[in-house]
């Protein structure tokens, strides 16, 4: 009797196992299904824009059925909702930037903005992305940049007029400031993924260059390097 509880134990414990194992195994594939398909769409999108791309391409892409497409997104929005936040997640950054602003670290500040898009490697496709939404014009352009721009902007002419109050940024417009930083940093990326225009110097130099440019601009300045705003290498 109690070889068979024992037994009966061992089959219940394995078949236990078993089954989580398969519900393990089944998540996992389905997850990358859905990464399958978040990258398919995404390169799509940035090559034939979101009115020229259809789910049956989609799902070729991805190899496929189109019913599949469907289960896990029922419409191409939420695909193109899921590529944002699968592919551009900012809560990393600001939490990083913020830190630096709470010590009031100006070269760091920008730093980070600028590495975050300006890096080795960086994928075109968001960039691809935003410049076919602008120019379809549906209500996704206004996703995206709030999403992926209006926030750096906030964000960082929230700190400009921080630091204005403070006394160590001069008076000027705040979110202009914002918008010519990152302005560089765009045209930048626009140059080198869109019309791939080669690089001249490293990232790591071009990253430092605009920040000390835009902290120190083209004339030389005594003050600039006793606030602690000269080029770091």
């Amino acid at each position: 009797m109690h070889d068979t509880l024992v037994g009966e134990y061992s089959l219940t414990r394995r078949t236990n196992d078993d089954v989580k194992a398969t519900t393990a195994s089944s998540r996992n594939a389905s997850h990358d299904r859905q990464a399958s398909l978040i990258s398919s769409a995404a390169n799509l999108f940035a090559a034939k824009g979101f009115k020229g791309t259809t789910t049956k391409e989609i799902a070729k892409a991805a190899g496929v059925s189109e019913a599949l497409v469907f289960k896990y997104f029922p419409t191409k929005r939420a695909l193109y909702t899921a590529i944002l936040a699968e592919k551009a997640p900012l809560s990393e950054l600001l939490s990083a930037v913020e830190e630096f602003a709470r010590k009031r670290d100006d070269q760091r500040v920008f730093t980070l903005i600028a590495s975050y898009r300006i890096r080795p490697g960086a994928d075109p496709t968001m960039l691809r992305l935003l410049l076919f939404s602008a120019l379809e014009g549906h209500e996704l352009a206004d996703m995206f940049f709030g999403q992926q721009h209006r926030v750096f902007y906030d964000y960082l002419a929230g700190y400009i007029q921080t630091r204005i109050d403070e006394g160590a940024f001069r008076a000027i417009d705040p979110l202009l400031a914002a918008r010519a930083f990152i302005g560089m940093v765009v045209h930048h990326r626009l140059l080198h993924e869109i019309f791939d225009v080669p690089l001249h110097c490293p990232h790591e130099d071009i990253v430092s260059t605009y920040v000390e440019l835009f902290l120190n601009g083209l004339r030389p300045s005594s003050t600039a390097k006793k606030r602690g705003l000269t080029r770091v290498r």
